[in-house]
């Protein structure tokens, strides 16, 4: 990790540093010399991220050991999560405009370069952040595929055309083959080498990739512009659905502090009547934050114990859950205690609704379980350290986790910015978001 923050010292000044590899230090050291600008505000960005400055979500608040009170958690956790989101976005728009590559190859580089170190200091208990350099990867790869489309249609607008012009009919090999397949070569490389890993990167990618275009700079400085007014808008059009799925005397269960649950709940309410359970979210308390904030906006509002879901989920028409990250096969990363809410909506037979942005959208699978995109904090929220003192306590193990791992078989709907999906159609929107390739650029 610490070779991450470090240029190659052993690099002379006068020695030129061309980027050919994705491998982070290597990156390091040609902004070292290209960019120190760019050097400097990476280097102040990764500070921020691991002093927990940029995390706002439940693991920042679970790892603040000054926030003791559950007012001053609640509180740290309204920080809206899209401030990370932002700021990630924020310095790869400088960093890309402000350095000289050349080439889509290079800046793919630079891009999976970026994220692999941003991964390290800290972005993989947020995943927006590798999710947000992979949107801008797969804006890179558009570009540039979209350029070699492009040249390929005038190339053969201006060759003669055959006599035989008859349309073929379509089929799923002709709709396979009409773009350009990247050609993969058989590449002998040491299993565990960094550099023969991301020198493989480089040889996979198409021709076109590699060709000098001035021009892609600005194409992708708009698709940056898109993203970030998707981020800008993605309260506003969550919440317009709000009235969908929301309806007059409904009795609606939520879990735990989230901005975006609170606010498509306020939205709801400004033309419906209905009641609000909010379960308070222990140890982090987060809540009865939300309770607050529902009854100051003159809802119905009900705060009660995490063991009494189960009672009351016989009452509950709906669940409304937030998201820390939605995985690539349905399934959802949530405040801990949210898996138990789910299978209590399962067993009563109560739909489970996530409200969330796409910047969520994670391309990762959960092979561990419970363990996927998970955290274990310090017991101390739970037991206080003076108690670990009795002997009754020596051989009590307490684990602490910071999120659950909710199937997509206790999902019933995904309400996102660009519409409402069922969880097995994840899957195509990380088709249309990102590119396969890209899926586990930042994990391997």
């Amino acid at each position: 990790e610490k070779s991450n923050l470090k240029s190659n010292s052993f690099m002379s000044p006068s020695e030129t540093v061309s980027l050919t590899s994705s491998d982070p230090s290597h990156v390091r050291a040609w902004l070292a010399q290209t960019s120190p600008k760019m050097l400097a505000s990476l280097d102040q960005f990764e500070l921020e991220l691991r002093l927990g400055r940029l995390t706002t979500s439940s693991t920042a608040a679970a790892r603040s050991s000054s926030l003791t009170s559950s007012r001053e958690l609640g509180m740290f956790s309204t920080s809206d999560r899209r401030l990370v989101t932002s700021r990630t976005l924020e310095l790869l728009k400088k960093i890309i405009g402000q350095t000289k590559w050349k080439s889509a190859a290079q800046l793919l580089l630079l891009l999976r370069g970026l994220g692999r170190e941003l991964h390290s200091v800290g972005g993989f208990r947020e995943p927006a952040i590798g999710n947000v350099v992979r949107r801008i990867m797969a804006a890179v790869r558009e570009e540039a595929l979209n350029e070699d489309a492009r040249a390929t249609a005038a190339s053969s607008s201006a060759a003669p055309k055959p006599a035989d012009t008859a349309p073929r009919r379509m089929s799923l090999q002709t709709m396979l083959w009409a773009t350009p397949q990247p050609v993969k070569g058989i590449i002998h490389r040491r299993s565990g080498s960094f550099s023969s890993e991301a020198d493989a990167f480089h040889m996979e990618m198409p021709a076109s990739y590699h060709a000098e275009r001035p021009e892609l700079k600005q194409e992708v400085m708009e698709a940056i512009g898109e993203i970030n007014s998707d981020l800008e808008d993605m309260h506003k059009n969550i919440d317009e659905q709000a009235t969908k799925h929301i309806h007059a005397d409904e009795v609606i269960l939520t879990y735990g502090r989230s901005k975006t649950v609170e606010m498509f709940l306020k939205t709801a309410a400004k033309k419906r009547k209905f009641q609000v359970v909010v379960c308070e979210g222990a140890p982090h308390f987060g809540g009865r934050e939300t309770a607050k904030g529902l009854a100051a906006a003159g809802i119905d509002t009900i705060l009660i114990n995490d063991s009494a879901v189960f009672a009351c989920m016989a009452r509950v028409n709906k669940v409304l859950l937030p998201a820390h990250a939605v995985l690539a096969n349905g399934g959802l990363i949530s405040p801990s205690g949210s898996n138990m809410v789910s299978l209590a909506a399962k067993s009563n037979s109560v739909p489970v609704v996530v409200v969330t942005g796409m910047f969520k959208l994670c391309p990762l699978f959960p092979h561990e379980g419970q363990d996927t995109l998970n955290d274990l904090v310090s017991p101390s929220s739970i037991v206080e350290y003076a108690e670990m003192n009795e002997s009754l306590m020596e051989d009590v193990e307490f684990i602490n986790p910071v999120h659950d791992y909710i199937s997509p078989e206790l999902i019933s709907l995904y309400v996102t910015n660009i519409g409402a999906f069922q969880p097995s159609y994840i899957y195509r929107l990380l088709a249309e978001h990102y590119h396969l390739d890209d899926w586990k650029s930042f994990e391997e």
